[in-house]
């Protein structure tokens, strides 16, 4: 039996909290609520734990956070600021503020893009976020991974699995071989390519003028294999 753990409950003290368990992460990517309510039906039906990184607010927050077995962590988004845009924030500090404003009991991050760097780890820690989920090492690399402690006190928690780069490649492992590899194992999926059953990232390109369209992208959505078989995949024990 596969049992699943939150981000959070991960340990370099102890080998037993990440090395028999599977991760499933989400990030929300500014998915419209309809998207993501899809996304959490999903996940509710076979009742297993989760940890959801957070872009913006919505009142799904709520429904997100009435379920024990659910952590809210943050995905901030540096890009605009790289760019010389401050409409998300004049500086990193600010950019990841806001995220905590609206889930102040995050200690788990995950930047979009993955941006990461020394400055930033030292903001993640002094905010009070425990683990950091920025480093993806495919699983095609065929390395055993394991989360290791930072200097500052936080933990380092790499993924191998993230259902647009099974899009994007053309040599995946099956996820049943997967759910059985050695070392730590984090899958990460995106709500609009669980809504749409993503399996190429073109189609997920032909809807990105109408993300917040529900019944347009619902005219969309692949009927055959693609995210959303894949995670009843990894969730059937």
């Amino acid at each position: 039996m596969n049992l699943f753990s939150k981000i959070s409950e991960i340990s370099t003290k102890d080998d037993l909290s990440w090395s028999n368990r599977l991760f499933l992460t989400l990030d929300i990517d500014w998915a419209n609520d309809d998207v993501i309510n899809h996304s959490i039906d999903l996940v509710e039906e076979f009742d297993v734990p989760a940890t959801w990184f957070i872009t913006h607010n919505t009142p799904v927050l709520e429904r997100l956070r009435n379920n024990p077995k659910f952590e809210l962590g943050i995905h901030p988004n540096f890009n605009p600021l790289l760019k010389g845009d401050f409409t998300n924030g004049t500086t990193a500090s600010e950019v990841i503020d806001r995220l905590m404003q609206l889930v102040p009991e995050a200690t788990s991050v995950r930047s979009h893009f993955m941006t990461q760097s020394s400055y930033l780890i030292s903001l993640f820690s002094e905010k009070g976020l425990t683990h950091e989920c920025n480093h993806f090492i495919p699983e095609q690399a065929n390395i055993e991974l394991k989360p290791w402690e930072h200097w500052l006190n936080m933990t380092k928690v790499p993924y191998f699995w993230e259902d647009d780069v099974v899009c994007l490649s053309k040599n995946n492992s099956d996820l049943c071989t997967l759910k059985k590899r050695e070392g730590l194992k984090v899958f990460d999926f995106h709500p609009i390519h669980l809504f749409l059953n993503t399996s190429d990232i073109s189609l997920y390109n032909e809807c990105r003028n109408f993300l917040s369209d529900t019944k347009l992208l619902s005219k969309k959505i692949n009927r055959g294999n693609g995210s959303a078989s894949w995670l009843k995949i990894l969730l059937s024990q």
